[in-house]
């Protein structure tokens, strides 16, 4: 007899995703999951479909064949609205805020879906951002390009998602904000959340990803856990690049 425990129904389950932009696919049966608690990373070579994997699963473009689990719950094809009240919360690179809102009213946006307790996940939120709590009645505007992106991520946390989806927080920024942004990355993971990201350091997403799926050409390459494939020499040769 088999007495081993059965593994827990991941956050997020793709399977055999394929997508595009109505030509040739640019993602074909592509598969991950995204486990609670944790930091998966896609990461690969530019052209390698990132962005779009994650366009495809939050709703954003239609998959043409696969299947999308949140939760053990297929939400396949869903739009991106319906897709935050099933648990999933997609933080785009650009237009990730509302520029002529305040801090404060853009939390409140991002609560939309919540039937109740906005003011009470603002409070919360202000203590994992503590620097968005200081500058609440400041419009999104007149933000630095680090205080916007922790807007963009306290905003996607406003529904208390199951599966975080962040395409690539960090670029354009700075070395110290980039450094803030995983830090607070970090703190997002520790409460539970499944975290799936890609960013343009490939070498700083793996220090942090529990997991990482390589992506080539819109299929899965390899995947394992990040820290063996940045010490994996063709890993780091082909997609990662040696320090001078």
């Amino acid at each position: 007899m088999n007495s081993q425990a059965p593994e827990p129904v991941a956050a997020l389950a793709v399977e055999g995703l394929t997508a595009g932009y109505g030509g040739p696919p640019v993602i074909e049966n592509v598969s991950i999951r995204a486990r609670l608690g944790e930091i998966t990373a896609i990461v690969g070579p530019n052209g390698a479909g990132k962005s779009t994997l994650l366009k495809a699963i939050a709703g954003l473009i239609r998959p043409t064949a696969g299947r999308v689990f949140v939760e053990g719950s297929e939400v396949t094809g869903q739009p991106a609205e319906r897709l935050v009240r099933r648990g999933l919360a997609y933080v785009p690179q650009v237009a990730n805020v509302f520029p002529d809102l305040t801090i404060r009213e853009n939390l409140e946006m991002g609560g939309y879906s919540r039937k109740a307790g906005v003011r009470e996940r603002i409070e919360q939120l202000f203590k994992l951002f503590p620097d968005l709590k200081g500058s609440a009645h400041r419009q999104a505007n007149t933000l630095s390009g680090g205080q916007r992106t922790m807007l963009a991520l306290a905003r996607g946390l406003m529904v208390d998602p199951a599966v975080l989806i962040l395409d690539e927080p960090s670029a354009g920024l700075a070395p110290r904000f980039q450094g803030a942004i995983w830090e607070r990355i970090e703190e997002i993971r520790a409460t539970n959340v499944a975290v799936l990201v890609i960013e343009q350091n490939t070498r700083e997403t793996l220090r942090h990803a529990q997991w990482a799926y390589v992506l080539v050409l819109g299929q899965n390459r390899l995947e394992g856990p990040g820290h063996d494939l940045l010490n994996d020499d063709e890993v780091v040769d082909l997609y990662v690049g040696r320090l001078s």
